[in-house]
């Protein structure tokens, strides 16, 4: 496969104006995503929803797509970057990478790209990690998957995604908002509208449920840190660049996912 990582952003939020150009240790957040992201490997751009998003990028050496800014979601601006970017269809294979992850581990990239790679019936791969707090399982705001997988492995096809509390004593899997998608799939999934379930629960995943698209994910040891508002980014601030838990992702080895076909 020849996967491109692609990581949309946009100045408008709503609990951190600006948030793409937020300071962390002299460097704005987006371009601390895109570093981050150019340690897996792979060919890296960012889908930019402003210019200024763009300036900066570029004035770091990245490459930055200008999407437009009403696109409704981070997958239509990955799709519109990607059409732009590579109208011959070179990458068969696409990560979306969140512009929010700034600490993020490289290897959630690479572990999505072999994920695809090693799943011939996946066509969006995506990540899980446990349980952080048990207090998880009934927060609305951590989105649980369900997973047909058996005990001691490490990835499995998804089965359904929910905000709400899981029964039973098994593991609460707390999915991570990174993903993989082929090509086609992502084609597929943006054509489409809103589901009813994704309406329900507020989870565009679960429109490629309901479309017929099957869903990996793969385990990794903990979710990375996830600015959404000032306390995240100060947080952010303290860290700064640690290692975040990939782990061990126990996945089908790629030794370079870009170059196999």
């Amino acid at each position: 496969m020849t996967p491109l990582i692609l990581i949309p952003t946009r100045m408008a939020a709503t609990r951190l104006p600006g948030k793409p150009l937020a300071d962390i240790g002299g460097r704005p957040m987006i371009v601390r995503a895109w570093e981050q992201a150019m340690k897996s490997g792979l060919p890296v751009a960012v889908a930019a929803g402003d210019p200024e998003i763009v300036e900066a990028v570029e004035a770091a050496g990245g490459r930055a797509i200008l999407t437009d800014p009403a696109l409704p979601s981070g997958s239509d601006r990955v799709l519109a970057a990607l059409e732009t970017l590579d109208p011959g269809g070179e990458f068969d294979s696409v990560i979306n990478l969140q512009g929010d992850m700034p600490l993020a581990d490289p290897g959630i990239a690479t572990a999505c790209a072999a994920l695809l790679h090693g799943e011939p019936d996946c066509d969006i791969a995506t990540l899980v990690a446990p349980e952080a707090d048990p207090s998880d399982r009934s927060n609305v705001d951590v989105v649980k998957a369900v997973l047909s997988i058996a005990e001691g492995e490490r990835h499995g096809r998804a089965l359904y995604f929910t905000r709400s509390t899981l029964y039973g004593d098994a593991p609460v899997w707390r999915h991570i908002g990174v993903y993989g998608y082929r090509r086609e799939a992502l084609k597929r999934f943006c054509a489409a509208p809103p589901s009813p379930l994704e309406r329900r629960e507020k989870l565009e995943q679960l429109r490629a449920l309901e479309l017929g698209l099957s869903i990996w994910a793969a385990v990794i040891a903990e979710a990375p840190i996830s600015v959404d508002n000032p306390a995240d980014l100060e947080m952010a601030r303290t860290v700064g660049l640690g290692d975040q838990g990939l782990g061990e992702a126990g996945l089908p080895s790629t030794s370079n996912p870009s170059t196999q076909a």
